[in-house]
C-alpha cells in the first residue's frame, strides 16, 4: 500500500470561457445564412413583416444579453486549469476567488493547501491545511494532511502530535496511521511504527511499508527481504512483485 499523502481528487468541468467563444461562431453562421437570402431573389419569398419583427428583437435580445457571473465551480475549473500548466499562483488566486463567491466551497479550500505545499511554502500550506481542517470541522483526514504537511516541512514534533490528535479523533483514520507510521519508521521506530499499522493494514501491507521504506532509503536487501514477506503472506499484492522484480 502507498503512502496515502494528499488524496487529490477532482472532476474536471468545462470553463465558463469557452462557451462565448461557441456563441460568437453560432452568431456568424446566422449572419451569413441571412445575407445569403437576402442576394438569392429568386425562388425566395420574403419573410412577412411580424415575423422579421420577431427575428430582429430575438437578435437585439441576444446581442445585448450578459454573460452570466462566475461560480464557485467555474473559478475552481479554472484553477484546475491553471494548476494543469503549472501556474501555481494563478490556480492559486482562482480557488480564492471561489472561495469569495462561496466560503463553503472545500475544494478550492484543500487546492490550495495543496498548492502551497507543492511550492514549499510552508507558513502558508500550514495555515492553509488549518483552515481547511476548520472547515471539515476537524475530519481525522484533515489531520493526516497538516500532518504530513508538517513532516515534509521538517517539524516532527508538530506532525507527531498531529497524527495523534487524528487517531484520538477517529482511531481507525488509514491516513494518519500509515503516515504516522512512516514518520516512526523513518526514526528507526520500527515496532512502534508497524503497530500503527496493524491497526488498519494487513500484514502483507505492513511489510510492504516496510520494503517501500527501505528501498527509499536505498536499503536493497532488507527491501527485498520485506517484500518477499509480503508476497508470502499475500501473493496477489501486485505493487509487491513489481518492486521487488525492480530490484533484482
Amino acid at each position: 500500500m502507498n503512502t496515502p499523502g494528499f488524496l487529490d481528487v477532482f472532476a474536471g468541468r468545462e470553463t465558463h470561457m469557452e462557451k462565448p467563444k461557441k456563441l460568437s461562431i453560432a452568431l456568424g453562421l446566422l449572419i451569413v445564412l441571412i445575407a445569403g437570402c437576402a442576394k438569392n431573389q429568386q425562388g425566395v419569398s420574403k419573410l412577412p413583416e411580424d415575423k422579421a419583427n420577431a427575428l430582429s428583437a430575438q437578435q437585439s435580445k441576444f446581442e445585448k444579453s450578459k454573460d452570466p457571473p462566475f461560480t464557485a465551480a467555474t473559478h475552481f475549473a479554472a484553477g484546475q486549469l491553471a494548476e494543469s500548466q503549472e501556474a501555481h499562483m494563478a490556480a492559486i488566486a482562482h480557488y480564492q476567488a471561489a472561495l469569495r463567491v462561496d466560503s463553503r466551497h472545500l475544494e478550492s479550500r484543500y487546492r490550495i493547501a495543496v498548492v502551497y505545499t507543492r511550492l514549499k511554502d510552508w507558513p502558508n500550506a500550514i495555515s492553509g491545511w488549518k483552515r481547511y481542517m476548520k472547515a471539515t470541522k476537524n475530519e481525522a483526514t484533515a489531520y493526516a494532511n497538516l500532518g504530513f504537511c508538517y513532516d515534509l516541512a521538517g517539524r516532527k514534533g508538530d506532525a507527531e502530535k498531529t497524527y495523534q490528535a487524528g487517531i484520538a479523533k477517529d482511531p481507525k483514520n488509514v491516513n494518519c496511521r500509515v503516515n504516522y507510521g512512516l514518520l516512526l519508521a523513518r526514526d528507526g521506530r520500527i515496532e512502534d511504527a508497524t503497530a500503527k499499522w496493524r491497526a488498519v493494514l494487513t500484514e502483507a501491507q505492513v511489510h510492504y511499508n516496510l520494503g517501500s521504506l527501505y528501498e527509499q532509503q536505498n536499503k536493497k536487501e532488507q527491501a527485498r527481504i520485506e517484500f518477499r514477506q509480503a508476497l508470502q503472506l499475500d501473493a496477489n499484492l501486485a505493487d509487491a512483485k513489481t518492486r521487488l522484480a525492480a530490484l533484482d
